[in-house]
C-alpha cells in the first residue's frame, strides 16, 4: 500500500533564535546544507527581525545567499513588521515568509510589539506584497489556549482563520506555542478547522514535553492534517514558556513514527541520529 505524503518542516530558526551565543554564519550554513542533503525540503531557517531583539538572526541575508538555490524546496523566514517584509522581498533564495499572529492579545504584544488589531493591516500588506513572489504562512499562535487568561474559544480560532482566508492567506499553521495543550484539545481544534476549511494549506506547529510528543503527533494525524513541524533533538520552543522540558517536536523521533504509521516525508531516516547529534552539539556550544 502506498504511503501517504506528509509535509514536514524542519525549524532550525525556532531552535536557534533563543541561543545565548552567536552561531557563526558558516556553521549555520553547513548544518542547513546537511539537512538538504538528507532530503529535507521545507526549512524554517531564519528571520528578518531587529538584531536588537533576536541577535542570532542578524545574518539572515548572508545565510540565504550561501545556500544552494531552492529548486522547488521551501526556504522560509519569519517576518514581524514592515521593515522585515522589505528585507524579505530583497533577500536571495528566499521562497516564503511566515508571520506570527496570536489569538492572545497579550502574546501578540509580547511577540511582535503590536496589537491584534494592528496586525490585520500588516497581514493584508503581506498578502499583497508577496503575491506572485513569495509564499506566505500565517502561524496562528495560542491556537489551543493561552496561559494569560486571555479569551479563547474554538469559534475564535475558526473566526481568525476565516478572516485570514478572506484576506488571501493560503497557508495557516496552528501553533501550540507554550506546549501545554492536551492532545485531545489539539485534535478537537484541528478537526473543526478541517471540517470548515478542508485540510489543504492547514498545518500544526506544536511544542511538547518529551513524554507528550507522539500523542500530539497522533492527534494531528487523527484530525486529517498532513503538515507537521519540528526540530532535530527537540531544540527550541517558546522562550516565554518557563519550562525547559518544553521544546519543538524532535524530528528524529517523529519521522520514524510517521513511517511506521504509513506516512512518508522523503527524508533519509538513516541520517537523523547524526543530524540530531549535530543539533544537540550546536545547542551545547551556543545555547
Amino acid at each position: 500500500m502506498a504511503k501517504v505524503p506528509i509535509r514536514y518542516v524542519e525549524c532550525p530558526r525556532d531552535a536557534w533564535q533563543g541561543f545565548q551565543r552567536f552561531i557563526p554564519t558558516g556553521e549555520k550554513v553547513a548544518f542547513l546544507e546537511k539537512l538538504l542533503e538528507a532530503g529535507f525540503r521545507h526549512l524554517d531557517l531564519t528571520s528578518f527581525v531587529s538584531p536588537k531583539w533576536v541577535p542570532q538572526m542578524a545574518d539572515a541575508e548572508e545565510v540565504l545567499a550561501a545556500l544552494p538555490p531552492p529548486q522547488g524546496r521551501t526556504y522560509l523566514a519569519i517576518v514581524a513588521n514592515e521593515k522585515g517584509l522589505e528585507r524579505a522581498l530583497k533577500a536571495p533564495n528566499l521562497t516564503a515568509i511566515g508571520y506570527p499572529f496570536s489569538l492572545s492579545e497579550t502574546f501578540q504584544r509580547k511577540n511582535t510589539g503590536r496589537t491584534r488589531q494592528e496586525s490585520w493591516p500588516l497581514v493584508k500588506a503581506m498578502v499583497e506584497a508577496t503575491r506572485g513572489r513569495l509564499g506566505l504562512v500565517v502561524y496562528l499562535s495560542m491556537a489551543f489556549g493561552n496561559p494569560y487568561g486571555d479569551p479563547w474559544s474554538l469559534e475564535a480560532v475558526l473566526e481568525d482563520m476565516a478572516q485570514l482566508w478572506e484576506l488571501g492567506v493560503k497557508e495557516i499553521a496552528l501553533a501550540d506555542t507554550y506546549g501545554v495543550a492536551e492532545a485531545g484539545r489539539i485534535q478537537e481544534v484541528l478537526e473543526a478547522a478541517v471540517a470548515r476549511f478542508g485540510p489543504e494549506g492547514l498545518g500544526a506547529h506544536l511544542h511538547a514535553r518529551p513524554e507528550g510528543v507522539l500523542a500530539k503527533v497522533e492527534a494531528v494525524l487523527g484530525a486529517g492534517v498532513r503538515w507537521l513541524e519540528g526540530a532535530l533533538a527537540g531544540v527550541g520552543g517558546c522562550p516565554f514558556a518557563g519550562d525547559e522540558l518544553v521544546g519543538n517536536l524532535p524530528t528524529e523521533k517523529v519521522l520514524p513514527y510517521l513511517e511506521e504509521r504509513g506516512y512518508t516525508t522523503g527524508i533519509d531516516l538513516q541520517a537523523l541520529p547524526k543530524l540530531a547529534g549535530e543539533a544537540a552539539r550546536l545547542k551545547l556550544l551556543y545555547g
